[in-house]
């Protein structure tokens, strides 16, 4: 009997990976151990710092980091997360907020200022809405998935391990706060926090019409000696990922799949703005426009030294044109 390589593998419980976790995938070569119980945060942490894992979903913007410091660590282009965040900046109501401009001056909160939904939003704010990042005065709650030394000029602090941004928003000691998720106060329905865009969606739509950016949060990284060993990995890694979420596109049609009354309205249309499969993987056009900005953004920040070219950032899953579509003896 050949032997496989036996890899871990640390994921997201999501939709698209699901045929991976269950088998009814499997990438040639190799039988994965595949973990999926802890939250992304702490993955990410458990991947970069430790190398707890071979694979992992891990921080696009870490993983920027990560690679800017010269990590041993190797990216394949399949992004199991994508975001859109406007609809995750959420503001104190008593401080006179109303528009963008409004946040210049204001104390702002984050989880950690490196995660990708911050740079992002950071990002999108100065360039869409006139909102500087270094005009506002940052408050971090985690320590950073990867150390890095901020910019000089830039006003940002982290807070005692009693503190936390969602309480701190509440009670006024901070005037607004960017979030991966969404927050306790607002869940609860707190008078005091709110949304900056109540039309969040309508934005996020204008938002992707005018730049075909739908934001990608994490990439697929592998430990470098993995790669240097068997460079066929990265490949059939990227196939098998690939074909776990042809699967799902194909099952979550069924508007039965959901318990939600207008499933398949919704479905039609995100088709409809996003395309037929807003998940792409590989270096395609809309993957490496989203990618560049992405990486301007970092440097930008000040997280990461340069702009690293992408065919420094990923490893070349191509195997030619019209290869593997079908199988020929």
């Amino acid at each position: 009997m050949s032997k496989k390589l036996q890899l871990s593998l640390a994921i997201g419980d999501y939709e698209i990976v699901r045929a991976l976790k269950e088998g009814t995938v499997q990438p040639d070569g190799m039988e994965l151990t595949i973990l999926t119980n802890m939250d992304s945060t702490t993955r990410h942490w458990r991947f970069l710092r430790n190398n707890d894992f071979d694979v992992a979903e891990v921080s696009c913007s870490s993983y920027l980091v990560a690679r800017d410091q010269g990590m041993p660590i190797a990216g394949i282009p399949v992004f199991l997360h994508r975001r859109f965040r406007h609809g995750f900046i959420f503001i104190n109501t008593t401080k006179g907020i109303e528009k963008p401009t409004d946040l210049i001056g204001c104390k702002m909160g984050v989880k950690q200022y490196q995660s990708s939904a911050q740079l992002w939003m950071r990002g999108i704010l100065e360039h869409e809405y006139g909102v500087p990042h270094r005009s506002m005065e940052w408050f971090s709650e985690l320590d950073e998935s990867i150390d890095f030394t901020p910019p000089p000029d830039l006003k940002l602090s982290r807070l005692n391990d009693d503190q936390s941004v969602e309480a701190m928003l509440a009670e006024g000691e901070l005037d607004a706060v960017l979030h991966p998720d969404l927050i306790k106060p607002l869940i609860d329905g707190d008078p005091r926090v709110a949304r900056l865009f109540p039309n969040f969606k309508e934005e996020e739509i204008a938002y992707y019409k005018k730049t075909q950016v739908f934001p990608i949060m994490h990439v697929i990284g592998i430990r470098q000696e993995i790669v240097d060993e068997h460079p066929w990995v990265p490949i059939n890694l990227f196939h098998a990922f690939n074909e776990s979420k042809a699967i799902a596109m194909k099952r979550m049609v069924n508007p039965r799949i959901v318990p939600l009354a207008w499933y398949r309205e919704t479905w039609e249309e995100q088709e409809g703005i996003l395309g037929p499969d807003p998940w792409e993987y590989g270096m395609t056009e809309k993957n490496e426009n989203q990618l560049r900005t992405l990486v301007g953004y970092s440097a930008e920040q000040g997280m990461i030294g340069r702009e690293i070219p992408l065919d420094e950032l990923f490893v070349d899953v191509s195997q030619g044109r019209k290869r593997g579509d079908e199988f020929r003896v």
